[in-house]
């Protein structure tokens, strides 16, 4: 076996292990229901909804992903606001009834962060991270799921990386090491700047500041953001001349590392800029003037924000050396198994990948995607399917307007669709079909996951837009 096939068989066999199964699914729903019911009991926050966001909504959590959970403050239809002040105070009242409750440990309150966070672990030893009005961080995840639908192998990379990252304990920003949306901005990056490129600009998806559109009316705002991001997406897929990239996990995982082996040098200059795909001199750019950060990934939903604003400089010459060391091994020519799977993963996935060694042939030699993945991956319980239905849902692109319609672009479902979610099957994200991409519109995976080997019958009417969802987000029946 040479190097790349060893790599390859090594990076499917490491997904195998670390993609969520479906009581990892169940687990998180149990703690939002639990949640639900702390915030009621609290007299001031009567009304508000509990939303998960980060990566459990963009599909780009592992099994032991934490879980980021925003309190949204009731303000009829509008946007809500609040000022930092009472945030804390707000959170101060949840950390109370939280202690009151019993049950959770390691109960953090971080209130110097620009974003005021309670951190606390609880049942099943998820870490959970609570916020007050965080709708940015929702829209955000959603773009990401909705990106991770133009290629499935964005996903494989988000996962394999936020693995190593953390192996090499670069993955932390208390640190000052990279959080995991930098990381995962980060594999943006390298996908928009691949020969041929996997992943467009971000401008190209969402041309404005996301977080600046996000005014007013909720619903309205929302809408339009999907709207855009859905005809753009769909423009892209339905591309038939665009440029494929058929680069292997192992060959797009081993440029990943040399496109940053020297990122501590190019950072003094150049920032990161996934919404223009491209390095950009950071002199020439008066917004990220005057430079006070060590590293520059702007947030492309948030600009000029720098996701990676809490990398210290001593922090960044090991994420640097991480990257070379990486690099360098995977490019020996007597390399083996066990020295590779140790540069990757951390002890406790190593044994995992050990005990589960008898999955490594579930993998196709021509599909990028795990087979298993079919059975364990992308699958929320079916009990909290019921529940979920009656709640929000993640709401996919919104039709948008008749000619939209007229080029088959992702509509979304009604607030609540279980007749329709019967009548069609789980459809994970596709890995490289990429012929298959170019023939239709994205199709992400349903609220009510079905088996994927029960396909249904789609005969849809050849002038009607597809019908998708994403991933439910849990939403009490009061903000319905």
């Amino acid at each position: 076996m040479n190097g790349y096939s060893l790599l390859e068989h090594t990076l499917r066999n490491i997904l195998c292990s670390i993609n969520p199964l479906e009581e990892d699914w169940s687990m998180r729903f149990q703690l939002l229901h639990e949640l639900r019911d702390v915030v009621e009991s609290i007299e001031i926050l009567r009304g508000a909804t509990v939303d998960p966001f980060g990566s459990f909504v963009s599909n780009l959590f592992t099994r032991w992903g934490d879980l980021d959970i925003s309190i949204e403050l009731p303000n009829g239809s509008y946007i809500s606001s609040a000022g930092k002040k009472l945030k804390l105070s707000l959170l101060g009242d949840v950390l109370k009834a939280l202690r009151a409750k019993g049950g959770c440990r390691k109960l953090q309150f971080i209130t110097n962060a620009r974003v005021p966070i309670l951190k606390f672990q609880g049942k099943f030893n998820i870490s959970c991270d609570i916020s007050i009005n965080n709708l940015s961080g929702q829209m955000k995840s959603k773009i990401l799921y909705w990106i991770n639908m133009i290629d499935g192998r964005f996903r494989d990379m988000v996962l394999l990386v936020k693995e190593w990252a953390k192996a090499h304990n670069i993955n932390d920003s208390k640190t000052g090491t990279l959080n995991s949306y930098s990381l995962s901005l980060l594999v943006v990056f390298h996908f928009q700047t691949c020969v041929p490129a996997i992943l467009p600009p971000l401008k190209e998806i969402y041309p404005g500041n996301m977080v600046d559109d996000l005014t007013g009316v909720r619903a309205s705002a929302e809408k339009f953001i999907e709207e855009t991001c859905a005809m753009n997406i769909n423009q892209l897929v339905l591309n038939k001349s665009r440029a494929i990239n058929k680069s292997s996990l192992s060959e797009l995982f081993i440029s990943f590392m040399a496109k940053f082996c020297d990122i501590s040098s190019k950072a003094s200059a150049q920032a990161i800029s996934p919404f223009t795909g491209r390095w950009e001199d950071i002199e020439s750019n008066m917004r990220w003037l005057p430079k006070t950060y060590t590293i520059f990934v702007e947030d492309p939903f948030e600009q000029p924000s720098n996701s990676a604003r809490g990398v210290s400089s001593k922090q960044l010459t090991r994420i640097e050396e991480a990257f070379r060391r990486t690099h360098v091994m995977l490019n020996l020519s007597n390399q083996n198994q066990h020295e590779v799977i140790s540069t990757l993963v951390r002890p406790n996935v190593s044994k995992l990948m050990a005990r589960t060694s008898g999955n490594q042939n579930n993998y196709s030699r021509n599909d990028l995607r795990p087979q298993l993945q079919a059975q364990r991956a992308i699958k929320p319980p079916l009990q909290a399917q019921h529940q979920l239905q009656a709640e929000r849902a993640i709401k996919p692109p919104v039709q948008a307007q008749d000619q939209l319609q007229a080029q088959r672009a992702i509509q979304p479902p009604l607030q609540a669709q279980p007749q329709f979610q019967a009548q069609r099957a789980i459809q994970p994200p596709v890995q490289s079909q990429h012929q298959l991409q170019a023939q239709r519109a994205i199709q992400p995976p349903l609220q009510a996951h079905q088996p994927q080997d029960k396909k249904m019958n789609r005969n849809l009417n050849s002038t009607q837009a597809i019908r998708v969802q994403t991933r439910p987000v849990w939403r009490p029946k009061s903000d319905r």
